[in-house]
């Protein structure tokens, strides 16, 4: 009995050996071998049943989850042998060792061949015996987990085939998606579709890093009964469904969830967690390892066990993906978040591709305006071209004639004060008088680029003014100068001739990038009064020193190496025909800022004066 009792310190633990529940059955119709089998299997840790017949097994096999079981040969309803024959198909991961009181090689052989794992034979030496137990028993497992990891790694595989068959669909939808509101509709659908990721629910939460706040934007709930009215939902049905232009009810519910809205959060918290790590998150009974998840939020999203997954591209965070089962219940599993984690990074492909298709798009659309507005107002670059050209010819005109016409007209006045002569004064007093119509000609060589009618319509001003800009789109590069338009459209309608104000941008913009030859930044702001409106340009050149502040209108002056000055005498005069007030300033922080105010008048006024002659 001493030996029955021992057992070998190698021995592995019974616990280690059964699964929780899971007994042997000695099955003998001799009360001493179950006695002592049963004592010796006790001993060792293990759960024990017994039966005396074939009967008393079956009844057994109904009640508990029997792991080994230890069977006699003769019992006395049933052959041993057939009730391993018949036994060993119905449960194949049962350990089963043969005992009979015969030592026949060929009943041996047969019971191995039926299914047994091993055969011993009475009187039963108990060292045999523990082997025997402990080898079954270790075998068993061993079989057991192979079928589990077999199990396991044909899951995985069929899992990972899957995947790789849905992100080649994902690819082609997301490349022939651009929209991004409709990207993050399939983002959620394939999330929650039948043959897609199958959670029940996702709900997208978008994110301003400017102001540190996550906002409810979408959701999607797969229906619960998928036999009553919603068939299974089929990816590829789906995907073409999202390339139409509106999309058609597919059986999910679409739905709004802002009350989500979470104000700014504290820095432990989950979703700051997210925007730090950029990695999903599994969130289990309201918990998660290193980061904070308040009760407020637990309740806000009325869940205790979700997925958080984030969307973001290489130039921002955009948001995260709430996933989860809360109408079908069923439990979520950690292994989930490998297929959420390849899913997240190619979403997040498809966000930075709309985001690029956007960017690409708004460019295009810059260039093209541009163009369009070159083709449209080419006459007005013509124009502004000739009056730069004929402003330079006046400007050596008058250098090379000025002078000696002074000095003819000047010798002629002095002669006529020392002579008498009636005749010669005669003549004196004509050459005066044509020395003074020539003088007066040269004048009027400075007001030759405006012409005195305008031409007057109701106009939006703040478009107007950003159209003109697009001028110098490729200026503006090239010069390395950054535009900050603060015009909020659409801005007051006003009565204008277009195409000279236009002409005034033109002027006093071009000067401002000549002002920034090593780059700056050009802004254009404006303001509105009931009876005027404002607009300022401000440049961040190297400004104008204070005793040229006054004459910077004037004709002809300039302080550039080469050039007229006639670009902003222009531009007072097309003001003040226009009954405004043209102004220009040296700007606080450097540079200058010119001032443009037309008054606003009545619309009727508009309408009943389209001509305006300015006065001479």
């Amino acid at each position: 009995m001493v030996e029955l009792l021992s057992t070998k310190s190698t021995a592995i633990p019974a616990a280690d050996l059964l699964s929780a529940g899971e007994v042997v059955a000695v099955v003998d119709d001799s009360p001493d071998i179950q006695l002592l089998l049963t004592h010796y299997l006790q001993s060792g840790g293990f759960n024990v049943v017994h039966a005396k017949t074939a009967g008393e097994l079956k009844k057994l096999f109904e009640s508990h989850d029997i792991a080994l079981l230890i069977l006699d040969i003769e019992l006395p309803d049933k052959n041993g042998a057939e009730v391993l024959k018949e036994t060993a198909p119905a449960y194949p991961d049962l350990g089963i060792i043969m005992v009979t009181g015969t030592a026949d090689l060929e009943i041996a052989l047969h019971c191995l061949r039926e299914g047994a794992d091993d055969y011993l034979t009475k009187p039963l030496a108990f060292k045999p015996f523990s082997h025997t137990v402990q080898n079954t028993l270790k075998k068993r497992r061993l079989a057991i987990n192979y079928k589990t990891y077999q199990k396991e790694l044909q899951i995985t595989n069929a899992r990972l085939r899957f995947l790789h068959q849905l992100n080649l669909k994902l690819n082609t939808a997301y490349l022939n998606l651009f929209e991004l509101e409709k990207i993050l509709w399939t983002i959620l659908l394939v999330i929650t579709a039948e043959d897609g990721l199958h959670f029940n629910r996702a709900r997208l939460l978008s994110y301003d890093s400017s102001t540190g706040i996550f906002e409810g934007k979408m959701e999607v709930e797969a229906p619960l009964d998928q036999k009553v009215g919603h068939p299974p939902l089929n990816l590829d049905v789906i995907l073409q469904t999202l390339s139409d232009e509106e999309p058609e009810d597919d059986g999910k519910k679409y739905g709004s969830i802002g009350q989500l809205d979470i104000e700014k959060l504290a820095a432990d918290h989950i979703l700051c967690h997210v925007i730090k790590t950029q990695r999903p998150v599994f969130v289990k009974n309201g918990r998660h390892p290193g980061s904070h998840i308040p009760k407020k939020f637990l309740e806000q999203l009325n869940l205790s066990s979700f997925f958080v997954l984030p969307l973001f591209s290489s130039s921002q965070f955009f948001g995260v993906i709430i996933v989860d089962n809360h109408g079908t219940e069923i439990p979520l599993k950690q292994s989930d978040i490998f297929d959420l984690e390849i899913f997240a990074s190619q979403a997040s492909l498809a966000i930075e591709h709309s985001f690029l298709y956007q960017k690409m798009s708004e460019k295009i659309s810059a260039l093209e305006s541009v163009t369009l507005e070159l083709e449209k107002s080419r006459d007005l670059l013509v124009a502004s071209e000739r009056d730069s050209t004929l402003g330079k010819i006046s400007s050596k005109l008058l250098h090379r004639i000025r002078n000696p016409l002074t000095s003819i007209g000047g010798t002629a006045r002095l002669l006529t004060r020392k002579t008498d002569d009636e005749y010669t004064l005669k003549f004196l007093e004509i050459i005066t008088e044509e020395t003074d119509k020539i003088e007066q000609t040269l004048n009027y060589l400075f007001t030759f680029a405006v012409d005195t009618k305008l031409t007057l319509t109701r106009c939006a001003l703040f478009p107007l003014i950003r159209k003109t800009l697009m001028f110098f789109y490729t200026a503006f590069h090239e010069h390395d100068i950054e535009t900050q338009v603060g015009l909020d459209e659409p801005g007051p309608v006003i009565v204008i001739d277009e195409y000279k104000i236009r002409q005034v941008v033109m002027h006093i913009v071009k000067n401002s990038i000549e002002a920034m030859h090593q780059g700056g930044t050009l802004t254009i702001q404006a303001t509105e009064q009931p009876d005027h409106v404002s607009f300022f340009i401000t440049d961040t050149g190297q400004g104008i020193a204070k005793e040229h502040l006054q004459l910077v209108t004037d004709p002809l002056f300039t302080t550039k190496a080469t050039g007229n000055g006639m670009g902003l005498s222009l531009v007072d005069q097309i003001i003040k025909a226009h009954k405004g007030v043209f102004s220009i300033a040296n700007s606080p922080g450097g540079g200058t800022v010119a001032t443009v105010t037309l008054p606003i008048l009545p619309a009727q006024q508009g309408n009943n004066h389209p001509e305006q002659r300015k006065s001479s």
